[in-house]
């Protein structure tokens, strides 16, 4: 058995990296205190604040995936006891709740269900009659169903004590997200989704607001790798302290990935996502194939899909990936067994993946 294999990643994730962040990988491994290497992660952190389209002076690459800065932002922002209202409408927001009750938070949820958007009002009222809650969170691009939830107006939350924490995971580089003008104070993603990169870094962003929160803590952050202030010592602070031992590797590659999206232009990467993303989900419809988000919040970066009736989803996927080397994602939890999730994300946000696939499927199919 072999991993050189080439595949054709049309899945939740991880995407085919771009050409110039595969490229990347190959240069010197260099020290993660040189000096290089620092000025390396500066410039990635002020690509990273133009694409989180902030100015926030903590935004940085956290050493590990999606999830990492999932846990990095929670843990480093909550204390134990402290209240976390919680958006669940899938699997992601169901984590989120996880990781705030294991870390001694008190989590407060507003649902809606698997494959609806979130109602902003619901959220925002869940705040009111919780006006002590330290954050609310969402995700952005519910990757479980292919749902958008709509983030702008949670703006109204700084007006509040109540910090916003928004999952970016796969809607930053791929939907509008607008970290300053939408008032968010925290936010993480993932360097193997729509940014292009391999898997393996999750660009984090805080606010003054939310800076000030975690520095006047009365108690440690219960995580000493995903201490966000420790990792502003680590890379931005005038004299660096050292943390852990980073990957100078992966930083050049996330670099590369950045430099190609900023390159394309944000509104014209999030064009590409959109057209793209519009034209799987006609062609998936005129197949017959049902599509679980309604129109109105559906993403274009990653499209969960109901198989037409008769077809069993699992021997067509494996089959999908052993003829053709296409990987595209199971349906999670009430879908699964009856969906796909496939995703149209970074470089593989192409009309030839789509023409691709879906010549693969007709040939499993004829």
């Amino acid at each position: 058995m072999t991993a050189y294999v080439d595949r054709l990643l049309l899945g939740p994730g991880p995407s085919n990296p771009y050409p110039e962040a595969v490229q990347a990988l190959g240069r010197p491994v260099i020290g993660h205190l040189d000096p290089e290497y620092l000025a390396l992660v500066a410039e990635i952190s002020d690509r990273l604040r133009a694409v989180f389209d902030t100015a926030n002076e903590l935004t940085l690459p956290v050493s590990g995936t999606g999830s990492a800065g999932m846990e990095a932002c929670l843990a480093s922002l909550l204390q134990p006891g402290e209240k976390a209202v919680v958006g669940v409408n899938g699997y992601f927001g169901e984590r989120l709740c996880e990781v705030a009750a294991r870390g001694g938070a008190e989590v407060v949820r507003v649902a809606a269900p698997w494959g609806r958007a979130l109602d902003p009002a619901d959220l925002l009222a869940a705040q009111r009659t919780n006006p002590d809650a330290r954050l609310l969170a969402v995700v952005a691009a519910e990757t479980s169903t292919g749902v958008r939830n709509d983030i702008a107006p949670l703006a109204a939350l700084a007006e509040t004590d109540t910090l916003l924490l928004v999952d970016a995971v796969t809607a930053l580089g791929g939907t509008e997200l607008r970290v300053d003008d939408w008032k968010i104070d925290a936010c993480y993603s993932a360097s193997q989704k729509c940014l292009g990169a391999p898997p393996g870094l999750a660009p984090v962003t805080l606010s003054a607001r939310a800076v000030e929160v975690m520095r006047s803590r009365t108690v440690p952050v219960r995580s000493f790798y995903l201490d966000l202030g420790l990792l502003w010592e680590y890379y931005l602070a005038p004299a660096p302290r050292y943390h852990h031992t980073a990957s100078s590797t992966m930083a050049s590659s996330l670099h590369a990935g950045l430099g190609v999206l900023l390159a394309e232009g944000k509104e014209r990467t999030w064009a590409r996502h959109a057209g793209i993303g519009g034209l799987l989900q006609q062609e998936l419809t005129d197949r017959g194939w049902g599509l679980i988000a309604d129109a109105n919040n559906r993403l274009p970066q990653l499209t969960a899909t109901r198989l037409p009736e008769g077809l069993e989803e699992a021997p067509l996927r494996r089959a999908l990936l052993e003829r053709f080397g296409i990987e595209v994602g199971a349906g999670l939890g009430e879908f699964a067994g009856r969906a796909w999730r496939i995703g149209m994300m970074g470089h593989a946000a192409r009309e030839r993946s789509v023409r691709t696939l879906l010549a693969a499927v007709d040939e499993l199919l004829g």
